[in-house]
């Protein structure tokens, strides 16, 4: 009985030792190019048309104030704002500001063709703007900007985005930018709740825009060595012609992926595009202080990322991508899986030293003080240092004021928050295997409800 337990309790952890190193591998290979970006170069904003696509359901509460960012901010570009059938004043306010604004657009779609994804609205905006360019524009120096309802992106959006490196080099079909949380230095996210839970709050979304900032931000720029850089659902800019390519003669660039952002950068991918990413510009959105919401989101995204994994054979196949980019597109879109099969064998060690504890309390001590106690240290150094380390540099490469010893405690913050991965990977299984793929919107912090009865499509 004992030699079986040392043999299933070596194998699960060798096992689970091979997936925390593997991991900690890819977090330091990725921590290099991160560290040591530099800045690039701008360009001029001129040599371009620039439109921004918002695609809004219930936005009342916060189109208004983007509009006027927006037309403040970067008045050259034009919005394009869809309504996808709110049930509130959304339509009204951004057609009240069209009519004496010519730069705002305001896109209405009905049910039953509205409500059914985010991608769906973004084409109905493409359809628009080509309809309005006519046929003789070059698409080559239209540049779309896709941004949420309550996307505040930098005013040096363009400058940045005409750079040399990005649209200023012809053959960069796509660029994603920066994403940070707006309300990361609220103490008080949720009024008229309690302390503590204003405390949660405020560090749930402090670890999304550590998450963003850092993280993902590592992440993106390690793939642009590997060709394979993902656009997101907020900052994506695109060129026209790009965006034509992939568009078939149906003339809808995105897909009806749950995931349609991270969709579009590998349909670009394969089409020959080279897409770029950039942190010397961002834009700024609100951060979850629900983590209810944010299971909700993350699920949605976890759900999107499986359905993807229908292009890896195209992936394989296309000579646009190289042997790294295409593992890197495969590490990327295993992960889901590989969170469900963790979640299953990381406990097993935990559960069979427990019961060794109870059957055999005197041997188990014994193979502990021999130097048993080793392999559950390594065990659980590796499961926290590849989160840990980025609360330092949080500290140093994003929020200053927040000090090295506070950037420790969100270091081990964030190795718990990263959990949250194992549950909508759960969630997100469940609903492909209940067959829902149904898209729900992800309600902002001020709304207690949103108008109307939502598509069968709540997680």
């Amino acid at each position: 009985m004992i030699g079986g337990f040392d043999y299933a309790l070596g194998l699960t952890q060798a096992f689970a030792l091979f997936l925390s190193v593997t991991f900690l591998s890819y977090v330091f290979t990725i921590l290099r190019p991160y560290v040591k970006r530099l800045p690039g170069r701008t360009g001029d904003p001129a040599a371009f048309e620039w439109h921004i696509f918002i695609p809004c359901r219930d936005e009342a509460m916060v189109i208004g104030g983007t509009l006027a960012y927006l037309r403040e901010n970067i008045p050259s570009a034009h919005l394009w704002i869809v309504d996808d059938d709110s049930d509130d004043r959304t339509a009204e306010i951004v057609d009240n500001r069209g009519a004496a604004d010519p730069f705002i657009h305001l896109v209405r779609r009905f049910r039953p063709d509205a409500r059914v994804g985010k991608g769906e609205a973004l084409n109905a905006a493409y359809t628009a703007l080509c309809d309005w360019l006519g046929p003789d524009a070059d698409h080559r120096r239209v540049v779309v900007c896709v941004l949420d309802a309550d996307g505040r992106p930098a005013p040096n959006l363009l400058r940045v985005c005409a750079g040399p490196t990005l649209f200023g080099d012809p053959t960069v079909g796509a660029v994603q930018i920066d994403v940070w949380m707006s309300n990361r230095g609220d103490r008080i996210p949720c009024p008229h709740r309690g302390w503590l839970r204003n405390r949660f709050g405020h560090l749930l979304v402090r670890m999304q825009d550590l998450e963003f900032r850092c993280a993902i931000a590592a992440i993106q720029l390690s793939r642009r060595k590997s060709g394979t850089v993902a656009m997101g659902g907020n900052g994506q800019l695109s060129r026209l012609s790009a965006l034509d390519k992939i568009g078939g003669v149906d003339g809808r660039p995105w897909g009806g992926s749950l995931l349609e952002d991270f969709e579009l950068g590998i349909q670009l991918l394969l089409a020959g595009e080279r897409n770029e990413y950039t942190s010397d510009t961002w834009v700024e959105q609100e951060g979850l202080w629900s983590f209810r919401r944010l299971i909700t989101q993350r699920t949605r995204w976890g759900q999107g990322t499986m359905q993807c994994a229908k292009y890896l054979p195209d992936v394989w196949r296309s000579r646009n991508f190289s042997g790294l980019g295409a593992l890197e597109v495969l590490y990327y879109l295993s992960q889901p899986w590989l969170q469900l099969l963790g979640t299953l064998v990381y406990p097993i060690p935990l559960g069979l030293l427990i019961w060794r504890i109870v059957v055999d309390p005197i041997g188990m001590l014994g193979w502990l003080g021999e130097g048993g106690w080793i392999l559950f240290a390594i065990y659980g150094t590796f499961g926290i240092l590849p989160f840990l380390v980025w609360g330092p540099l949080y500290w140093w490469k994003c929020e200053p004021k927040i000090g090295f010893l506070r950037s420790l405690w969100l270091g081990f913050a964030y190795s718990l928050y990263i959990y949250n991965f194992y549950i909508t990977s759960w969630r997100a299984f469940s609903r492909i295997v209940r067959r829902r793929d149904g898209w729900a919107k992800t309600r902002r912090n001020a709304e207690s409800q949103v108008g109307g009865r939502p598509v069968a499509s709540d997680v």
